[in-house]
């Protein structure tokens, strides 16, 4: 197990991705809006190959990992129930914490926690399309799936948010890359055409993933709004058993639309790094309904949003004010 981080990789949100386009060290707050694609470009074509003895290594790592917790009873998959209770002002509380905060920050390497002031409410304001994308090492009757469980996960983010969330197999901008560690160069040439400004350090990153950081997902803001995503990158490593694989699909892809942060006081949560749950859980559907209820603004402060995220935590509980 490794020493003081999460069991799932660190979310990296808005703070991340101004770093990725290059632009942190020169003061912009913001990161520019992709660059249009041409229509007709298409992911590069992959060949299916049989994964190295150092994927293979990983794959064996990763699975003693998920029976360990499995043996301590986490990694739970039922949402919570009696044992997890939770008032309206605990998801209140919850919801500031975990949308208004980042996780981490790449301003003294991605496992550095973020201890700062809260940032602004951030949320995706247009049509999220999921593209699914696969290394070669990737076999095919495992992309299946994975690309079938990411979709019908993406349609219960979108009934839960209120907001249109569809696969599509091209012109995406949420990304979900399942690949493993003999993918690296076919990673890079993708996040080369998705984001050109990458630099070489923020490339070493995706290629050369730590042991410890078992998924990430990175959303980026647009130059003119600063708290509107326009574009997400998830990785969700391909040596995963399968809870573990599912469970990065559901913490990265919620994450990326705009809760970026865990909080040990969230339960039942895939938002903590306790790891008692693998699944979205029911107060995790209240945290994203809130996220997206139009009573709250793109921008607000934690300061601003308080009284009113309070308003809808009582509506969602049935509970009066």
């Amino acid at each position: 197990m490794r020493a003081n981080l999460p069991f799932r990789a660190a979310a990296l949100t808005l703070a991340a991705a101004l770093a990725l386009v290059g632009c942190e060290e020169m003061g912009v707050k913001t990161s520019p809006t992709p660059q249009a694609r041409p229509a007709s470009l298409r992911p590069p074509a992959v060949v299916p190959v049989e994964p190295s003895a150092a994927s293979r290594d990983l794959a064996r790592y990763y699975t003693r990992v998920q029976n360990d917790l499995l043996t301590r009873g986490l990694l739970r998959t039922d949402g919570g129930g009696p044992d997890t209770p939770f008032s309206a002002d605990d998801l209140a509380r919850n919801f500031e914490t975990i949308a208004f905060y980042d996780e981490y920050t790449t301003g003294s390497g991605v496992s550095a926690r973020n201890n700062g002031g809260s940032g602004r409410l951030s949320r995706w304001n247009g049509p999220v399309r999921v593209q699914t994308e696969f290394g070669a090492s990737v076999p095919q009757e495992r992309r299946a799936i994975d690309a079938a469980r990411i979709d019908a996960y993406g349609k219960r983010l979108a009934a839960i948010t209120d907001h249109p969330i569809t696969s599509v197999a091209r012109n995406g901008n949420f990304h979900v890359f399942v690949v493993g560690e003999d993918d690296s160069a076919f990673l890079q040439e993708r996040l080369v055409q998705l984001i050109p400004s990458i630099s070489p350090t923020e490339l070493d990153l995706f290629g050369n993933l730590p042991r410890s950081f078992y998924c990430l997902v990175v959303a980026v803001s647009g130059s003119r709004t600063p708290y509107q995503y326009t574009r997400a990158i998830a990785l969700i490593r391909a040596e995963h058993p399968d809870l573990v694989r599912q469970s990065c699909i559901h913490e990265e892809m919620a994450q990326g639309l705009g809760l970026p942060n865990d909080s040990p006081s969230a339960r039942p949560s895939i938002f903590n790094d306790d790891d008692e749950f693998a699944l979205l859980t029911n107060q995790d559907e209240l945290l994203l309904k809130m996220l997206y209820d139009p009573r709250l603004k793109l921008g607000m402060t934690a300061d601003e949003a308080r009284p009113v995220a309070r308003i809808i935590a009582r509506d969602l509980m049935g509970q009066p004010l």
